[in-house]
């Protein structure tokens, strides 16, 4: 990717905060029309990158240029073009759905009328129509999410920030902001997000970064990384809590790699059934035995040495 065609361009980009190093000399680059996504564990550094990116937090060292241009030099021109969904939900609870994206709009110098106009697109964009003369503290948590996505689309942005878009929300309000955000991407919007769900990354992100201890750890697409560092399949076993089995390298030609976690163990493999197959030729017995498809946690698991939810 050339850097003609990079929203975003960033090159041993660092942020300290005095003794501590949140981004560690991190290189990446955004192109148009995509969405990208900066996956890993709390305190992995993400936020902080974001924040850099929404001209929020300065630049410690290193190169930043977003629309081409310096955050520093040129922070209220990018931020125009932005929209931001931070990962706490900043709603103003007394005023109605509808008043929210009203006196947002006004930040924009958009007029009464054109805001309204966009407020309402937006409530319908967003689901929420029937609830816009409601008290936001009225919504559900999803409910909330949403209002705030739209929020952030008032000013029709180029480039939307998203902080951990969905975390604490349940199954169904999960899919339904997916599915928001797919649509956006289609629009042509480009979509940075951060999260610590392996199945949301996959979804949304065309590629992601794997960030660890401030550092970036792969780059890839979703399926890329998942071919680089894990097996077509993984079986997981659960033994007896009082029963963990003594695996004196039995099932070494069993896989290719085994993590042993605190409440199971994982095979990765080829070929699932081969597997449960040869592990009960050689006498254990897991009380359940589940065969699935690798997942961006696998790769986790390979380059950090645990798991994201850790």
């Amino acid at each position: 990717m050339g850097d003609s065609n990079s929203l975003i361009l960033a090159r041993q980009l660092t942020k300290r905060f005095g003794d501590l190093t949140a981004v560690d000399g991190i290189d990446f680059e955004v192109a148009k029309g995509e969405a990208f996504g900066f996956l890993g564990p709390n305190g992995a550094g993400k936020t902080s990158t974001m924040r850099m990116i929404g001209g929020v937090s300065p630049v410690t060292s290193g190169l930043l240029t977003i629309f081409g241009l310096d955050p520093a030099a040129h922070g209220p021109t990018i931020r125009a073009r932005l929209g931001v969904v931070p990962q706490a939900d900043t709603l103003d609870l007394e005023l109605t759905v509808r008043e929210n994206l009203m006196i947002y709009s006004r930040y924009f110098d958009l007029s009464w009328r054109e805001g309204a106009r966009r407020a309402d697109e937006l409530l319908e964009f967003v689901q929420l129509k029937e609830r816009s003369r409601d008290k936001v503290d009225e919504l559900s948590g999803g409910m909330k999410r949403r209002l705030t996505i739209a929020r952030a689309l008032i000013n029709s942005p180029e480039l939307l920030l998203l902080d951990e878009p969905t975390t604490g929300l349940d199954p169904q309000a999960r899919h339904l902001v997916w599915d928001r955000l797919y649509r956006l991407k289609q629009r042509g919007v480009t979509l940075v997000l951060t999260t610590h769900y392996m199945d949301e990354a996959e979804q949304l992100c065309d590629r992601l970064v794997v960030m660890d201890k401030a550092r970036i750890a792969a780059e890839g697409s979703p399926r890329e990384l998942i071919d680089k560092y894990s097996t077509r399949e993984v079986l997981e076993l659960r033994f007896p809590i009082d029963q963990q089995p003594v695996l004196d390298g039995k099932l070494n030609d069993v896989a290719e790699r085994i993590e042993v976690l605190p409440d199971r163990v994982l095979l990765y493999t080829g070929d699932g059934d081969q597997a449960i197959a040869a592990v009960h030729r050689q006498g254990l017995r897991p009380e359940t035995a589940l065969v699935r498809r690798s997942t961006l946690e696998d790769v986790f698991l390979r380059l950090t040495g645990r798991s994201l939810v850790d």
